[in-house]
């Protein structure tokens, strides 16, 4: 059964630095984009970065030039370097794959169960 599992997200201070990861696994045939999102109680899900099997990347613009996005060299691992933390970046971190799944061979949208990240003036 396909499953993103991400890392634990944490504390810091603003100013600060956080990575989070996410591995896909469990009867994967193809993956193509992964993404991160965040939300906060009470607003929508927003994206915040995404990298395509290719490399490309795209950013929220309230993130470009703080956060990083990329992928391991398999492919199904991706990570997301965050630095120069604002209190507003606080929020739940959702990992999200589109992928095919060996079971059923066709494409669907997966998420991770979420990470807090916290960041304190």
């Amino acid at each position: 059964q396909v499953q993103l599992v991400e890392s634990e997200g944490g504390w810091v201070q603003a100013g600060g630095s956080l990575s989070l990861s996410c591995t896909a696994s469990g009867g994967i045939f193809q993956v193509n984009v992964m993404a991160w999102y965040r939300q906060i109680p009470g607003k929508q899900r927003e994206l915040v970065a995404a990298i395509t099997s290719g490399g490309a990347t795209n950013y929220a613009d309230s993130v470009k030039g703080r956060f990083t996005i990329s992928r391991g060299n398999a492919k199904n691992t991706v990570y997301l370097q965050m630095d120069s933390l604002k209190p507003e970046d606080t929020a739940v971190y959702y990992c999200n794959a589109g992928l095919r799944a060996l079971a059923t061979m066709s494409w669907g949208d997966y998420w991770g169960r979420g990470t807090q990240v916290t960041v304190s003036s």
